[in-house]
C-alpha cells in the first residue's frame, strides 16, 4: 500500500496540482493532515479537489478558524486578515465541509494522523523534546504531523530520540528516501504543499510505502509567480506574497 500524505495546502491550487501531477499513479490512497485553507488565493478550488480525493482527513487550525470554530486571538494580524478573507470567499458547502472535519489523532491502515502535537492539534512540534509524547503515545510505529511546514521529523529507538535531517532532493531524483527500521518509532512531517518554510519553495509532501517500509519525501517545483499574482489581485498581505518565493 502506497499512501500519499498531504499537509498544509493553504489554498494553493497551483502547488497542489503540480504535486499531484508529479506523483500521478504512484499512490493507492491519499490522506491529509489539515490546513486546506489559509494564506493562499484558492480556498474553494483546494477544498473541492481534496473533498473528492482523500481517503482520510483531519482539520488544521486555519480550517477551524475559517469556519468560525477557532480562536482568532491565536493568529497574528496578517494571518487573521487572511482567515477573515477566506471565510468570505468560501462557498457555504465548503464552509460546512471544513466545520465537519474531525480533529486528530486519526488512525488508518497502521498510520496515525495529527495536525500539530499528538495531545494538542494546535501545538507546534519543532524539537525532539516536543515530539516525545507523539512518539510514545501513538498506537503504531509511524505518526504523521503537520503545522510547522518543515519536512522531516523524529525517530525513537532504544531510548534514543533523534531528529531526522533530510537533504533536499535534486530535481532529477524528486524525493529523498527514509527507510523505516523495525523496532523504531517515527513522527514524520511531509512538509507543506502550499507554503514551505524550510528555505525550499517547492511543494513538499510524502509517500509512505508500507510494503517496502520506506517513506519518500518529495519536492516539486510549481509556478510560484502565478500564485503570487492571484494573491495580489485578491488583496492578500504582501509579506505572504513575498515569503512564498523564499520558502520561509
Amino acid at each position: 500500500m502506497r499512501c500519499l500524505v498531504l499537509s498544509d495546502v493553504h489554498a494553493n491550487a497551483t502547488a497542489l496540482a503540480a504535486a499531484l501531477a508529479a506523483c500521478e499513479k504512484q499512490w493507492d490512497q491519499v490522506v491529509c493532515l489539515g490546513d486546506l485553507v489559509g494564506y493562499g488565493p484558492d480556498p474553494n478550488e483546494v477544498v473541492e479537489q481534496l473533498r473528492g480525493l482523500v481517503t482520510a482527513i483531519i482539520r488544521g487550525n486555519h480550517d477551524k478558524a475559517a469556519c468560525g470554530l477557532g480562536d482568532l486571538e491565536d493568529f497574528n494580524l496578517v494571518a487573521r486578515s487572511v482567515v477573515e478573507w477566506t471565510h468570505r470567499q468560501l462557498h457555504p458547502e465548503n464552509l460546512r465541509y471544513l466545520a465537519e472535519l474531525p480533529a486528530g489523532p486519526l488512525h488508518i491502515d497502521g498510520l496515525t494522523l495529527v495536525h500539530g502535537a499528538f495531545h494538542d492539534e494546535d501545538e507546534y512540534v519543532f524539537v525532539p523534546e516536543q515530539a516525545l509524547d507523539g512518539l510514545l503515545l501513538a498506537p503504531g510505529a509511524v505518526t504523521f504531523f503537520g503545522h510547522t511546514h518543515l519536512q522531516g521529523g523524529f525517530s525513537f529507538r532504544d531510548l534514543e530520540l533523534d531528529m531526522i535531517s533530510l537533504k533536499p532532493p535534486r530535481a532529477a531524483s524528486r524525493f529523498a528516501v527514509l527507510r523505516l527500521q523495525s523496532g523504531s518509532r517515527y513522527l514524520l512531517n511531509p512538509g507543506s504543499i502550499g507554503q514551505p518554510r524550510d528555505g525550499d519553495a517547492r511543494a513538499a509532501f510524502a509517500i509512505v510505502d508500507s510494503d517496502q517500509a520506506v517513506v519518500e519525501f518529495w519536492r516539486v517545483p510549481y509556478d510560484v509567480r502565478s500564485v503570487q499574482e492571484r494573491m495580489r489581485r485578491a488583496g492578500l498581505p504582501e509579506p505572504l506574497v513575498q515569503r512564498l518565493a523564499a520558502g520561509h
